[in-house]
């Protein structure tokens, strides 16, 4: 089974700056016209009409412009400082989240950024451990993940591979073995708790992944994922330790699980459930 990790973003980079040049286009072109065209227009028009004349239309290009500017705007609004899709494509996240599950991501949880260049402008609020969190790929910012937050900035972190159990600043983290995963011998669901919030994990027997101590520098958080030997996380070079820039959001909420083709349908009590 390959290590899982990348998330899908429904709708890309080039997506977001897409929707920015055309938000401000259609934006411009309508006041443009508003300004310098609209009131000759209308003089012209009510002429026409006095005259017996045919009545003038707007042009093609404002008419597009003034109907697409407001649904544009909500569009870059909504995804840019509110809620934003991903789609889950693997098991790196189980049980937490599965294969097919389609999350929303709270975009203002940590604080307001501007879209495409992402440089913050107002502070919320600041990550805590337990979050579920989607970031950017610091090896490679074109690619988002979704992990769970284990270590805060000046943390140090353990994690023994073979016990398969986390310590932070020396103090072992609670985690309680439940017992075999839908009933496979080969997997292991236990309950982790971290801070204050207690979330299911799973373990593969049969599978020793990557362990050590690491201490998180200011500005950086390290993350692991829930399927602990099916996870492509901080304790691998390329994702490591990421930088608070690089968080997209905390994510919240599943509202949609499908694996179409493969599976056929939708999941239905997965969705609206939360993320703990």
């Amino acid at each position: 089974m390959p290590v899982a990790g990348p998330i899908q973003r429904l709708g890309n980079l080039d997506f977001a700056l897409l929707l920015v040049v055309a938000t401000f286009v259609t934006g411009l072109i309508w006041l443009f016209d508003s300004v310098f065209f609209k009131k000759t227009r209308a003089r012209r028009a009510a002429a026409n009409r006095r005259s017996g004349g045919s009545a003038l239309t707007e042009p093609v290009l404002v008419e597009y412009a003034r109907s697409f500017f407001p649904i544009l705007l909500l569009v870059l609004v909504l995804r840019s400082f509110l809620f934003e899709p991903f789609r889950i494509p693997s098991g790196s996240m189980m049980p937490t989240l599965v294969e097919g599950d389609f999350i929303f991501v709270n975009k203002f949880a940590y604080g307001l950024r501007l879209p495409v260049i992402n440089t913050k402008v107002v502070e919320i609020s600041e990550p805590v451990r337990g979050d579920v969190v989607v970031f950017r790929l610091p090896s490679d910012p074109r690619i988002n993940y979704i992990k769970r937050i284990v270590g805060l900035p000046g943390d140090v972190v353990n994690y023994d591979q073979r016990e398969k159990r986390l310590d932070i600043n020396g103090e072992a983290v609670p985690f309680e073995v439940i017992g075999a995963y839908e009933d496979d011998a080969g997997l292991e669901l236990g309950e982790e708790q971290l801070g204050d919030k207690d979330h299911m994990l799973l373990h593969m027997r049969n599978r020793i992944s990557p362990g050590g101590t690491y201490v998180v520098p200011e500005g950086h958080y390290f993350v692991m994922g829930d399927n602990r030997d099916n996870s492509q996380d901080s304790r691998f070079e390329g994702v490591r330790y990421i930088p608070e820039q690089n968080l997209v959001g905390r994510a919240v909420r599943i509202w949609m699980n499908w694996r179409w083709p493969s599976e056929g349908g939708p999941i239905w009590n997965r969705i609206g459930k939360g993320i703990q």
